[in-house]
């Protein structure tokens, strides 16, 4: 009889860490966005000097303790992922603690999901017409915002905030979605109250006819763009210094397609870390490279763009100095 097996993959993609160290009745303190510090609470740490030395990224998903003890417990290796984890925790091999995992939260493995019309097939879609309007009563300053670290400034830079108007966009935060020409072509609504769905389009619009923030990363002047798949990734990456565009989601068009080429000479794919992220990055790498320069940045799993600090942000984008 085959003996069972572990996804390692799997479970650090689908198990946050503070979900385990909760189960272990750990309690830690936050001391920004994405980190979390207090006691050391694995079983190796002996260190009397070393009473906080045990740190989180949640962003990443990975722990560290810096107190010599554990360092030296684990031949000179400051931290881990979540498998790691309880490997220590349960003084276990790594497959024991990936099954254990697999036990405690009903992780098994599973097919990854397909990644969505990931060519360049032509589109028979109209294109987008500019719209005779404007929304009014947007809140840019709503915690809404805050909470995702968006920036007031970069709020009102983009007009997104909270619709308090009529309509199928009332009570979402509204993005709204410009053309090549800076022309406004739609409003998309993000839910933020768990509402389905996420996002909500007006009818007729197609997002494989445009590129968001496309007119503000022609106007850098800069040769190189930033490639990202949803709407506060590229606020992220914008309030980061770089030129960024979204693609809205993982597909590519010929559209689109037309529309970078026509303006860059090289591009970074920072494609979300999750598996239809990394192959969407693969194949749209394929296409590309035969006509301009393409760099891809792998983010950690579970990891997406809008989830990063400016600093973080910029390391990444800098290979030389990232530690990661």
């Amino acid at each position: 009889m085959t003996a069972p097996q572990a996804d390692f993959k799997s479970l650090k993609q689908r198990i946050p860490i503070d979900h385990v160290l909760a189960r272990y009745g750990v309690k830690l303190r936050r001391v920004g966005p994405h980190t979390l510090y207090g006691r050391c609470p694995l079983p190796t740490h002996t260190s009397r000097q070393s009473r906080e030395s045990f740190s989180v990224n949640l962003s990443l998903q990975v722990w560290s303790c810096h107190s010599a003890s554990c360092i030296a417990a684990r031949g000179g290796r400051i931290g881990g992922h979540v498998i790691d984890l309880v490997a220590i925790m349960e003084q276990c091999g790594l497959r024991e603690a990936g099954l254990r995992l697999q036990d405690w939260f009903s992780v098994h493995p599973s097919h990854p999901a397909p990644v969505r019309a990931l060519t360049l097939a032509p589109s028979a879609a109209e294109p987008n017409r500019p719209l005779g309007f404007a929304l009014r009563r947007i809140d840019t300053r709503h915690p809404y915002l805050a909470q995702r670290g968006i920036s007031s400034a970069t709020a009102s830079l983009f007009g997104v905030g909270m619709y308090h108007g009529a309509g199928f966009l009332a009570g979402r935060c509204v993005i709204p979605i410009r053309d090549e020409k800076s022309q406004l072509i739609a409003y998309a609504g993000r839910a933020v109250n768990g509402e389905e769905p996420k996002y909500r389009f007006p009818a007729g619009f197609s997002k494989s006819q445009v590129l968001f923030n496309l007119d503000r990363a022609m106007a850098t002047g800069r040769r190189n763009v930033i490639v990202v798949e949803g709407f506060f990734d590229a606020l992220k990456v914008h309030q980061a210094g770089h030129p960024v565009m979204a693609l809205m989601g993982a597909s590519f068009s010929q559209r689109q397609s037309e529309l970078l080429l026509s303006h860059f000479v090289s591009v970074t794919l920072m494609l979300d870390g999750d598996e239809t992220g990394r192959r969407a990055t693969e194949v749209i790498a394929q296409l590309l490279s035969s006509k301009v320069a393409v760099n891809k940045v792998e983010l950690p799993s579970r990891v997406q763009p809008d989830q990063l600090s400016s600093a973080e942000i910029n390391l990444l984008l800098n290979p030389a100095k990232c530690p990661f």
